[in-house]
């Protein structure tokens, strides 16, 4: 009896040990500080020219500027090169055509400072969405598209995320 009383206190112990410890610990938002969330809102994004691109372009403007847009003087700059691609993954026995598919968006960015063209952040992203082939073909193209503008919001959310620890620092 008296082990279990023992294995008891122990037990009791370390839930108050991990406790006391939790209570140090702080988990907010990269985004929350004010001078984070301006920086974020003094970048100004390079036109793309694909339509993957420009879907990644527009979601990141959004939301570096809270929905308010670009800068007018922007103090941060990035470059961005986007390009996406459609798979198709499984094949039907008979027919040989895909079933589904896969829609692949990849990205590389460069953030850099305005005042000195110093680079703060490069890096590389790549997303993938899922699709069904249905049997018209328009539907099919429809299903492809949706799936990269899927991917496409995926990815620019994962640059943000970049975007906000570096300027976070």
């Amino acid at each position: 009896m008296s082990f279990n009383l023992s294995r008891t206190t122990m037990v009791r112990g370390a839930i108050i040990a991990s406790l006391l410890v939790l209570v140090g610990c702080q988990a907010r938002p990269l985004h929350d500080d004010p001078a984070t969330q301006e920086s974020l809102g003094a970048i100004e994004f390079a036109e793309v020219s694909t339509r993957a691109g420009l879907e990644v372009r527009n979601r990141l403007v959004f939301l570096a500027g809270n929905g308010a847009g670009e800068d007018d003087a922007p103090q941060y700059r990035v470059d961005l090169s986007v390009s996406s691609s459609a798979q198709g993954v499984q094949l039907n026995e008979q027919t040989t055509t895909p079933n589904a598919g896969r829609a692949i968006v990849s990205a590389t960015y460069t953030l850099r400072r305005t005042s000195d063209d110093s680079v703060i952040k490069a890096g590389r992203r790549q997303t993938v969405a899922l699709f069904d082939y249905p049997r018209q073909e328009f539907a099919k193209l429809r299903a492809a598209r949706d799936a990269e503008d899927r991917a496409s919001h995926e990815l620019a959310e994962l640059i943000y995320a970049d975007l906000a620890i570096a300027l976070g620092r």
